[in-house]
């Protein structure tokens, strides 16, 4: 680790100057991924701007959406009434990410910002596009058991590591963020970034941008709502496979439906083909397995993580299973 400087300005107008002014400054909150990265000399920022002191942890209703502070710790959304109640998949979610003491720490913004685990990005003495560009994916022909099977490339096949952005990806969620000038919001599917020629770039985040909220749009989800992770073990283990399935049901009938994956891609993979054949569709075991068929459509296995293709499956049909009371 470098030396670095180390500044807590307390408004957004500062630490967004603050960031303005060094090219190599980075924003720290809970640090519980950064932190990481700085120890292992794969970040290294010369100035550390705090941003714990900005009041940005609130969470509260609004005429349509739930506004989640940039700031609020995962521990306390997680456990927060009003996401218990209305946001049930973000909370399971939340709760089914690291271990109590890192949720404590963690912050929302930051849980969207972490980096891929992937040991090759980890390891600097192997290649890797997406922390060194142009030396090559290591895991592309290497021990790749964690890695993608959908939306990689021959340059990436890291995946991205949170629970909580899947069901933020399945709820439809929009980012604010903020620069010195203006504010403005990016639906959360465009928020991270697949891979393609450009890995280091994990989302379309400027530099001199600050994620100031997560709002999330009313639904009528709460009844019917399921995060399923599927690991080696129960304890702080990052996702092979993850779901978070939304219904709104009717008569049997599935109206309304939110499917997405974790574990399988670069970013939150959203399963909206398999949503777009759910709809309207009686619950069944049939239609669910139709639908898990489709998901899969156009995975790929790299060797070692072949049996995502079909654990994928078996997890997207166990989880509707759960989430529409079959089971």
């Amino acid at each position: 680790m470098i030396n670095f400087d180390y500044v807590r300005p307390s408004s957004q107008k500062a630490a967004i100057d603050a960031l303005n002014r060094d090219v190599h400054a980075q924003f720290i909150a809970g640090g519980t991924n950064l932190v990481d990265l700085m120890k292992r000399c794969i970040a290294a920022p010369e100035k550390l701007i705090d941003i714990t002191r900005l009041p940005l942890k609130n969470i509260e209703e609004h005429q349509g959406f739930i506004r989640i502070g940039a700031l609020a710790l995962n521990s306390e959304v997680a456990e927060n009434e009003l996401i218990v109640k209305k946001l049930p998949l973000l909370s399971q979610a939340l709760k089914a990410g690291a271990s109590p003491q890192l949720r404590n720490m963690a912050t929302v913004g930051g849980n969207m910002m972490q980096r891929t685990r992937c040991t090759y990005f980890y390891d600097t003495a192997m290649p890797c596009n997406k922390r060194a560009p142009g030396s090559g994916c290591g895991a592309l022909k290497g021990y790749n058991r964690m890695h993608a099977i959908f939306g990689a490339s021959d340059n990436c096949i890291a995946v991205h590591p949170s629970d909580m952005c899947v069901a933020l990806a399945a709820l439809d969620a929009t980012v604010v963020v903020s620069n010195s000038k203006t504010e403005r919001k990016i639906p959360f599917k465009d928020f991270h970034r697949l891979p393609g020629d450009t890995p280091q770039k994990d989302n379309t985040l400027q530099k001199v941008e600050l994620i100031t909220a997560i709002d999330v749009p009313n639904n009528a989800f709460a009844k019917n709502s399921l995060y399923t992770k599927i690991r080696d073990r129960a304890s702080y283990a990052f996702a092979l496979v993850s779901v978070a399935a939304a219904l709104e049901i009717k008569n049997n009938s599935i109206r309304n439906v939110r499917l997405a994956m974790g574990g399988v891609a670069h970013k939150p993979w959203r399963l909206s083909s398999a949503e777009s054949f759910l709809k309207g569709k009686a619950i069944s075991i049939e239609n669910f397995k139709q639908a898990a068929n489709i998901a899969i459509k156009d995975a790929k296995g790299y060797g070692h993580n072949n049996f995502k293709l079909k654990l994928a499956a078996n997890t997207i049909v166990e989880t509707l299973k759960n989430v529409s009371g079959m089971s």
